[in-house]
């Protein structure tokens, strides 16, 4: 195998089978998915689903009932070298509230056998310098974030894992962690983040996995998610709106009539619609594509297993 796939190969992470249970309860069951280098994955589900015990897993924090969760084919504590291997962050207010950004740091870097450069590495990379001697009890939840960043890059790792790591970000900041990660993923790193942000999933990420009530529901790059959940509907006005809905309707289109006066029309791009005015001769006055977006597509999937849901009073 050549160098660059072999590398590759060492930094995918793959659940077979992956299940765990609770007395009763099962958190996880017979999950199987796979992310890949180069990739940033999206790892999405409601409340409840098992997206933060299936990480643990990963980890080596939480043990599975059965299944197996591994990076590069090996569990992480199979790995010679985990710290340099695999950086996570899973929960932000994990730190002494005592202890300053660098000190709690650089005791992280002396345990993985790293230098104090690389402190001031990270600390730069994520914003912090101006605060590394700040306490991190006097940390806002978005700072806290960036110093959970900073501890997951400290070994310089193939593979990232984030739970939740928009929490608490201002706008910049979010901007700022969608870049990080895509950069990341473009030097060959794999990268897996939960969130519940799905505008910011639809920026961020290029392949989800979608689970609920600890089972997978869907593995698939961003866009054929979408496309494979959604019609395609063009919103078209025109001063002669039933001579264009004849001839759609000649040409075998489907469309609905809405407020405007405007058509709805669907199973056709713009371009379709377009051509057909054109032909006909008649001038338009609006023309728009639209879908809906990652959060109505996630919201219609998982409706069903939504382990906790909201009503109007």
């Amino acid at each position: 195998m050549p160098a660059e796939e072999e590398r590759s190969a060492s930094r995918s992470i793959r659940a077979d089978g992956l299940t765990k249970r609770y007395g009763s309860k099962i958190a996880v069951s017979e999950l199987s998915f796979t992310a890949e280098p180069g990739v940033v994955t999206g790892f999405v589900g409601p409340n409840g689903a098992g997206k933060s015990t299936t990480l643990r897993m990963l980890l080596g924090l939480t043990r599975p009932t059965q299944g197996t969760i591994t990076i590069g084919g090996r569990h992480i504590t199979d790995l010679t070298d985990p710290a340099r291997t695999v950086g996570a962050l899973l929960d932000a207010r994990a730190v002494h509230p005592r202890r300053t950004a660098s000190d709690h740091l650089l005791a992280l870097a002396r345990t993985a056998g790293l230098g104090g450069k690389r402190v001031d590495e990270v600390l730069d990379l994520v914003g912090l310098t101006d605060a590394a001697t700040r306490r991190a009890g006097e940390f806002s939840l978005g700072m806290q974030q960036r110093l959970g960043i900073a501890a997951a890059l400290l070994g310089d790792p193939g593979v990232l894992v984030f739970d939740e790591p928009l929490n608490g970000l201002d706008p910049e900041g979010i901007r700022w962690l969608r870049t990080l990660m895509r950069d990341l993923a473009a030097e060959g790193r794999t990268v897996l983040f939960s969130s519940h942000l799905m505008s910011e999933m639809e920026l961020t990420a290029d392949s989800l996995i979608v689970v609920g009530q600890g089972r997978l529901i869907a593995e698939s790059t961003l866009e054929d998610f979408v496309a494979a959940r959604t019609t395609r509907t063009v919103v078209v006005r025109a001063a002669a709106l039933h001579e264009l809905a004849r001839a759609l309707s000649r040409a075998g289109i489907a469309y609905d009539h809405a407020a405007g006066p405007r058509l709805l029309v669907t199973g056709v791009d713009s371009s379709t619609v377009g051509k057909i005015a054109a032909v006909e001769g008649i001038a338009l006055n609006e023309l728009t594509q639209v879908r809906e977006s990652l959060e109505d597509v996630f919201l219609r999937l998982t409706h069903d297993v939504t382990e906790y849901e909201s009503h109007a009073a």
